[in-house]
């Protein structure tokens, strides 16, 4: 099988470090008091919506290391067919399509919705877990961040 590689234009770690290291230190933050699988599930989700084939890559590797099942990653780009994931975890998925898309904000019933499953603080966490992929994904497609690398 040929494939395409898709040329990366930028190291943005190596020319923007303060920048990554912030990234970083804000990922390390927003995962704090998060289940280490859902955080992966809205992860790879939010990669998927942005197209970021890096994130994707590496989320669906953690989330494998996390303990999470092959079926439920390959049916979490249509998580809403599926009976595969718990209604926190569904919550947690529209909340993070809601917040990554953002066409005309995030609507009340989506965000009682996750309320309903998530503590305040909790809710606080995955809320910047998932500006935190946006940004990851942002600059990862932005730069073209080949898959597979460092």
């Amino acid at each position: 099988m040929t494939t395409f590689q898709v040329p990366q234009r930028m190291n943005f770690s190596a020319v923007a470090p303060k920048v990554f290291k912030a990234i970083l230190a804000l990922d390390a933050a927003a995962r704090e008091g998060l289940d280490p699988v859902l955080v992966e599930l809205v992860q790879i989700r939010a990669s998927q919506v942005n197209r970021c084939a890096y994130c994707i890559d590496y989320h669906t590797s953690d989330a494998r290391k996390a303990g999470e099942d092959e079926q439920r990653i390959y049916q979490l780009s249509a998580w809403e067919e599926s009976s595969l994931y718990t209604e926190k975890e569904r919550a947690a998925l529209e909340l993070t399509e809601a917040v990554t898309l953002l066409p005309e904000g995030v609507p009340d019933e989506v965000y009682e919705r996750a309320a309903e499953h998530f503590a305040e603080q909790e809710l606080a966490q995955l809320i910047a877990l998932v500006l935190t992929v946006n940004a990851w994904n942002r600059m990862n497609v932005t730069t073209r961040k080949t898959p597979g690398t460092v």
